[in-house]
């Protein structure tokens, strides 16, 4: 039941996701009007605005200008409600533990397809569900003032150094802050867990293109997708990894 419960609700949540994602690209505020087509800017009725369940019954058209619904909708809806589904299976009995990842869940989301749509990560997305974490992180012990603190260094400041070296040439302003939001989830020492496996996926992805001629090394990649990769990774199973490695290693 637990499952089913965060399945339907990571639907509800996808659909937000999607709205908030057009009205951020559109310089709307989320809490104004109704949702509306993207295209023609007509009110949704109810049944024009169900999970998935809206896309499928419109075959993929609005209603009113029968213009293409983009596939970005229901995958969003679709992945995020397998996310917080994942987060209660995972945190079985542990319904406190299953919320706090989902939150975390809905905005790594929204980095993930915003930074990858648009090339851009806003504070909406990191700063403030970072500063929102932090209360419950230090009063439930999720992890110690000392861990929080050594990962928000090592993650913000690993992007920082890259910026003022690069002089904002490698990454954006964005990259740090969201180095900061993966200290604050992660910790000391997942953070290095989620920052090798989002370098090491970045870099098997790109590989390829560049040996095809299809990107250089001046186009920009999206680093933050790679990012919320790497931090999912490392949240749910970072401490499993650094265990296996330390094992490998003594």
């Amino acid at each position: 039941m637990d499952i089913l419960f965060f399945f339907v609700h990571g639907l509800l949540f996808g659909s937000f996701l999607n709205a908030w994602i057009w009205r951020t690209r559109s310089g709307k505020p989320i809490w104004k009007g109704r949702s509306m087509c993207p295209k023609c800017s007509n009110t949704l009725t109810w049944k024009e605005n169900i999970p998935l369940v809206s896309f499928v019954w419109l075959r993929g058209r609005c209603l009113t200008c029968q213009d293409t619904i983009s596939i970005q909708y229901p995958l969003v809806e679709l992945a995020m409600a397998c996310l917080f589904a994942f987060s209660a299976w995972f945190h079985a009995g542990y319904i406190l533990l299953a919320f706090r990842d989902a939150f975390i869940l809905f905005f790594l989301t929204f980095v993930f397809v915003y930074d990858t749509l648009y090339q851009e990560i806003w504070d909406r997305m990191t700063t403030y569900p970072a500063f929102a974490l932090l209360i419950p992180t230090a009063l439930l012990g999720w992890h110690s003032g000392m861990s929080i603190t050594v990962g928000i260094v090592v993650g913000a400041g690993f992007f920082l150094l890259q910026y003022l070296v690069s002089k904002g040439k490698w990454i954006g302003g964005g990259d740090i802050r969201l180095g900061m939001f993966m200290g604050v989830i992660l910790g000391w020492p997942l953070i290095l867990v989620a920052l090798f496996f989002a370098y090491v996926g970045g870099t098997l992805f790109v590989l390829p293109f560049l040996m095809l001629g299809k990107k250089h090394m001046a186009t920009r990649v999206p680093f933050g997708a790679y990012l919320t990769v790497g931090t999912v990774i490392a949240m749910f199973y970072g401490m499993q990894i650094v265990s296996w490695y330390v094992g490998l290693i003594s």
